[in-house]
């Protein structure tokens, strides 16, 4: 069966995306990260944006220029707030499936924080040689298709997100209550936080869900029977396939994902082989909800 040519847009005279799809997600095409102007580096920010998921090819980065690429982006974090990946820079979080480094479950990158990143940059280290693929889901374009009468019920709702169900007790038995400094302040415990059930985002003004199965525990000021009724309705919402796009990994790749729009899942299908990624991820801002009339 033929297949028509991919079709490809040049948002900026400094960039030339391939989309992955009609909603969201896309290549950038021949760009070296190692050499990149800072116009074109502006340009990635501002497609980072618009398109939510960036690949890039063929880069060949060692961990220091995968950080000095982040910083031309903006400011980082840590590599996380709790877990300690050992002999590398303190920007790099080593997602190693020796050391039970796995992300098969939906989520948003640390939003058990006041302030979860902006976004993640991620490039694989090793990989199985086959699965291993990562899946995002557009949480702007999920909210944008939800019914009227469903979007108006969330917009003013708050959720509870909780990091101790994946990492109090790394942290209190682990690392004996002595994380990492994260927004200035070593992290010693995980007190849960709230955040918008209903995100607005800073640079576009789009509306997107913003709870995930990873680290939301509940609906704040509802039973928790409408608690799980209302998030189980958003997650089987925001997973339908039409929000969803899929990355097979190559050595090279290099994977860029705006956290305030997204929710992603790393499939865990390779057996005993080996996958090992090292992310590092931009500092954001504490999520806003849309104004209420």
């Amino acid at each position: 069966m033929s297949r028509s040519p991919p079709v490809t847009i040049a948002i900026t005279p400094e960039l030339t995306l391939d989309k992955f799809g009609p909603s969201f997600g896309a290549e950038i095409l021949g760009l070296d990260i190692t050499t990149a102007d800072d116009e074109q580096i502006t340009a990635v920010r501002d497609a980072l944006v618009e398109h939510k998921v960036l690949v890039l090819r063929d880069q060949r980065l060692d961990d220091a220029a995968h950080i000095e690429f982040g910083r031309r982006l903006g400011n980082l974090t840590v590599g996380h707030p709790v877990h300690d990946s050992g002999d590398v820079a303190a920007e790099v979080y080593a997602l190693d499936s020796q050391d039970n480094g796995f992300a098969d479950v939906w989520h948003t990158d640390v939003t058990f924080m006041k302030r979860p990143p902006l976004g993640s940059i991620l490039r694989p280290v090793v990989l199985p040689p086959h699965g291993g693929d990562t899946n995002w889901a557009d949480t702007q374009l999920a909210y944008e298709s939800l019914s009227p009468a469903v979007q108006r019920m969330i917009d003013g709702l708050t959720a509870v997100h909780d990091g101790n169900r994946e990492f109090g007790y790394y942290l209190a038995q682990k690392r004996r209550g002595n994380g990492n400094v994260w927004d200035g302040e070593v992290v010693t415990s995980l007190p849960p936080v709230e955040h918008p059930v209903v995100r607005v985002h800073p640079d576009s003004g789009r509306k997107g869900l913003f709870v995930n199965p990873g680290f939301t525990s509940h609906i704040a000021g509802v039973s928790e029977a409408e608690s799980r009724g209302i998030l189980d309705l958003l997650y089987a919402h925001l997973t339908k396939p039409e929000h969803i796009v899929r990355h097979r990994w190559r050595l090279g790749d290099l994977v860029l994902w705006d956290n305030r729009s997204t929710v992603h899942y790393a499939n865990r299908d390779y057996g005993d082989a080996h996958r090992k990624m090292h992310r590092i991820t931009l500092a954001g801002d504490v999520p806003v909800g849309p104004l209420l009339p």
